[in-house]
């Protein structure tokens, strides 16, 4: 009997022994730590946050293509709070008729805008629309709008194609030719050296004509107007 109870006691105890060996080799196999990086990735889906994705074309370039039709589809997100017809009640938000190119936070039948985009200044422009579509409260914080915002670049210029299509008519500005960024607003472009068709540089300004017309010393002086009469 004794010698059977002991044999039980020594198998359990080994049966023990077998488990927390076992417990302790799948620890160390199977390591139970948070994750670097949280979340399954979604195949066709680009990362968000710094360089995770590619960078947004110009406005002006994506106004190029825009599609008046889908940015009238896309309005319907803004429905509920504005209306956009000439003459127009204000709601939730103002009535959004003639909107581009008026100055921002103004106008509007005395709607009552906030303090925050009031504060804003300028116009809206087409830059400053395509900014404040993608994020209101980025554009001015503690504005009253409550909407997030849209993320997609190309809907977001959609949008301002139909806008501008409602009662304000604005030229669209230049796309900007591929691989060049658009000038800042107001800038005159500065005029590049100009050169011949051997690549020499070309006598640019009234100063330098002067100077090649002065004859070295001892040389003698030539008249321009009896040059140009002189046969060839």
């Amino acid at each position: 009997m004794d010698n059977r109870t002991n044999t039980i006691a020594g198998w359990v105890l080994a049966g023990c022994v077998c488990a927390l060996g076992l417990s302790i080799a799948s620890g160390m196999a199977f390591h139970g730590g948070r994750p670097e990086k949280m979340g399954y990735p979604i195949e066709g889906v680009e990362e968000g946050g710094a360089g995770g994705g590619a960078a947004e074309a110009p406005i002006a370039t994506r106004l190029a293509t825009a599609d008046v039709a889908k940015g009238q589809a896309s309005f319907a997100k803004c429905a509920a709070c504005h209306t956009i017809t000439q003459g127009g009640a204000n709601g939730v938000g103002p009535n959004l008729w003639a909107t581009m190119g008026e100055a921002i936070a103004q106008g509007k039948g005395g709607f009552a805008f906030s303090e925050a985009l009031k504060a804003k200044g300028g116009s809206w422009n087409f830059d400053n629309m395509d900014q404040w579509l993608k994020s209101p409260r980025k554009f001015a914080d503690g504005t009253k709008m409550t909407f997030a915002g849209l993320g997609n670049a190309e809907e977001r210029a959609n949008v301002i194609a139909y806008l501008n299509a409602q009662g304000s008519n604005l030229p669209l500005p230049a796309a900007p030719a591929p691989g060049a960024e658009a000038a800042p607003a107001g800038t005159e472009p500065k005029p590049d050296a100009a050169t011949n068709k051997d690549g020499a540089g070309v006598i640019a300004n009234t100063a330098d004509i002067q100077n090649a017309a002065t004859p070295a010393s001892g040389a003698p002086s030539i008249d321009p107007a009896a040059a140009q009469r002189a046969p060839k």
